[in-house]
């Protein structure tokens, strides 16, 4: 019974230091996650207005742009995937990499060749370890990514999309990444960046009843789209890693706090073990020696007569 108590103990001890280990982690990320609201916060603003001034060039002009344009037959999309480079986040990278692979089908279902590109470990490690095909990929900053990590991220896809599909050039942009909706709800989503759908960016960038105002260009419009799309890329693509920073770390706050609830209880289960272990072992050596002292009385008794 006693070696029994010991193993309860045991585990006792080891489930207590992993309860401090996931506290530890829970409180970090939840520390992590209002700088990365803050940010958020801070670059959307620019994102939207970046957004409005490129759908005013393209709706105030003539200008038929192939980033503004879409092919008549589009024959290859790019994916840009956003996950997390460590885990302990519950299912945050799962539910992205599930709606890459949805988007992906449905892309390939038009009859569309997709390259893929990736953000985070995860994900690198999900499509190598299936022998997927990627075409680029980046790691080593989804917990605090910076506006020049959005840069490099953006630089090969903006490339892609101005070179021709004989080039190995795609015909659009696509995004997936998990939006940061509450502290208890993220959602993955896909969005198409390019060609940018004008009428979706409208609604998004202006008001019930407003109009896009009229400009003059110059040199060009051309010159103005091709200065501005670019810029618009790398806002759009700054803003979804932050908006996966932010959805990380309150992701994996969730998990560390459920893992810190479970270990809680185990802990109080195992006490309770414990206890009953202790509690038998004393019983049984209560039992032992009034056992004993009743055999000693009977011989004392049986050596008297």
């Amino acid at each position: 019974m006693g070696a029994q108590l010991r193993v309860y103990k045991r585990r006792i001890r080891s489930v207590t230091a992993t309860k401090k280990i996931t506290k530890a982690m829970e409180m970090i990320a939840a520390s992590r996650i209002v700088k990365a609201q803050r940010k958020v916060a801070a670059s959307t603003p620019y994102a939207t207005e970046l957004t409005r001034a490129v759908t005013a060039v393209a709706t105030g002009s003539n200008t038929k742009h192939p980033l503004t344009t879409e092919a008549d037959n589009p024959a290859r999309a790019a994916v840009l995937l956003v996950t997390s480079d460590r885990g302990l986040a519950g299912g945050y990278s799962s539910n992205a990499i599930k709606a890459a692979d949805r988007l992906v089908e449905r892309l390939r279902g038009e009859g569309k060749e997709v390259d893929t590109y990736i953000v985070g470990r995860k994900g690198v490690a999900y499509y190598g370890f299936r022998e997927r095909k990627v075409t680029d990929s980046w790691t080593g900053f989804t917990d605090s990514p910076s506006y020049a990590d959005a840069k490099k991220v953006a630089a090969p896809l903006i490339e892609a999309v101005q070179l021709d599909t004989a080039e190995g050039g795609v015909d659009e942009l696509h995004i997936v990444f998990t939006e940061f909706v509450s502290m208890l709800t993220q959602t993955p989503v896909d969005r198409r960046m390019l060609p940018l759908s004008l009428d979706e960016a409208a609604e998004e960038t202006t008001g019930k009843g407003e109009i896009l105002p009229l400009f003059d260009f110059e040199p060009s419009a051309e010159d103005v789209l091709d200065a501005l799309l670019p810029r618009y890329v790398e806002s759009r693509i700054y803003n979804a890693l932050l908006q996966a920073a932010a959805s990380e770390h309150a992701a994996r706050r969730r998990a560390m706090k459920s893992a810190t609830d479970n270990a809680g209880e185990l802990i109080n289960s195992l006490s309770r073990l414990a206890n009953a272990a202790r509690q038998a072992e004393i019983t049984q050596e209560i039992s032992e020696i009034v056992g004993g002292a009743s055999a000693l009385a009977d011989a004392t008794a049986g050596s008297d007569k």
